[in-house]
């Protein structure tokens, strides 16, 4: 991997636990709204967090995939939905890599700045002079009460049908769908958007599953279709990380009906809390792993560089499993407690389970490893 300096890591690090009192004290508003509330956004995005794969040469801090992890990851300890939106936000911050470059400074100025991405659909984008015009509905717009820009996937009318090109359109001509009445990661405002006919310039187009890059470095080599699961790869395992903590901090004082020891003392409890943490630390390990080995391979043989990626979906399945695996774990052992909204494991329960439905971390990945191992083909077009 790019040998970065720590500190814009630890930069942002010392901002999340600068901000952790304000985090907590909108969670209600976040649940009630479906959106962060404005004062939260604002003190996340001044603090940077949503520019952390900004390029260098623009200004940014450009971490490195594991760097930007484990923000994210932090992030997700102090509320799913914060490091949900940081993951996509601070994600797509990474497109001034591919836009030229009076165009990336124009539109990543402002701190504040969002830029809303979705792929779980397709629109169409009809060629004209100077650029495109775009049509189509898209789901889970992670962010789009905040967003100044958003990009929807499209393909070329009459064009090559295995294309697919990322349309960035401007929040004026997009209408925002008020559809966000969910479980878990309820504040993370991930509506539909919708667009009709809206120009686009040609500049404000780059391919999605080969972009040419316009800055150096290795981060904007890599696939997007691997960039885009890595942005949120970290949530699960921050929301696991919080919900053994909460277990870990009312374990002295929580005890069961029919016993007056505390559950600490309880062996069965020892037990789960090292099983936790030995899950947790082998996921995340293994996430690592996936990274730095994908990372190399981009320089290496093609069939190398597919198995690499297909390892990289492999980690987010098992981090993903596992993650869910600790926090059922943890309120089980947490009793009837565990489902009031007072306490912080119903969150984790709630948000752990809503953020693995992601198609990044589906069972799927399983069989697409496995069929890449035993020399067949990944068996989707989406890879």
């Amino acid at each position: 991997m790019d040998s970065l300096s720590p500190r814009p890591r630890n930069t942002a690090l010392d901002a999340l636990a600068d901000l952790a009192p304000m985090i907590a004290a909108h969670r209600q508003a976040m649940d009630r709204d479906r959106r962060l509330p404005a004062p939260l956004y604002e003190a996340l995005a001044d603090a940077g967090l949503f520019r952390l794969w900004l390029p260098l040469t623009l200004g940014g801090p450009e971490l490195s995939p594991v760097d930007f992890m484990d923000v994210v990851e932090r992030a997700s300890a102090l509320d799913g939905t914060v490091g949900w939106l940081i993951g996509n936000g601070a994600g797509m911050s990474r497109i001034a890599g591919y836009l030229p470059e009076p165009v990336a400074r124009e539109w990543f100025a402002d701190p504040r700045s969002f830029v809303v991405s979705a792929t779980g659909a397709v629109g169409s984008a009809v060629p004209v002079p100077g650029g495109y015009k775009v049509t189509g509905r898209w789901p889970f717009g992670s962010g789009a009460h905040h967003a100044d820009r958003f990009m929807g996937l499209c393909s070329i009318q009459d064009g090559d049908p295995q294309l697919r090109i990322c349309c960035h359109v401007a929040r004026a001509d997009v209408t925002v769908i008020d559809n966000w009445h969910v479980s878990g990661l309820r504040g993370s405002g991930s509506c539909d958007f919708e667009v009709r006919e809206a120009f686009v310039p040609a500049e404000h187009v780059h391919e999605f599953f080969a972009p040419a890059p316009r800055q150096p470095g290795s981060l904007y080599r890599l696939p997007n279709i691997c960039a885009f699961p890595w942005s949120i790869a970290g949530v699960p395992l921050g929301i696991a990380r919080a919900a053994i903590d909460c277990l870990a901090g009312i374990a002295m004082k929580k005890t069961r009906a029919g016993s007056s020891s505390p559950l600490a003392e309880r062996e069965m409890a020892q037990s789960k809390i090292g099983e936790a943490e030995a899950l947790y630390g082998a996921a995340r390990a293994f996430l690592c792993q996936a990274m730095g080995e994908l990372m190399v391979a981009m320089d290496g043989p093609p069939e190398g560089f597919l198995l690499a990626r297909g390892g990289l979906r492999l980690a987010l399945a098992h981090a993903a499993d596992s993650s869910v695996a600790i926090v059922d774990s943890m309120a089980r052992l947490a009793g009837s407690a565990a489902i009031f909204e007072t306490f912080a494991l119903e969150r984790c329960v709630r948000d752990v389970h809503a953020a693995v439905k992601h198609v990044a971390m589906a069972p799927a990945n399983y069989i697409l490893y496995g069929r890449l191992r035993l020399g067949l083909d990944p068996g989707t077009n989406r890879f």
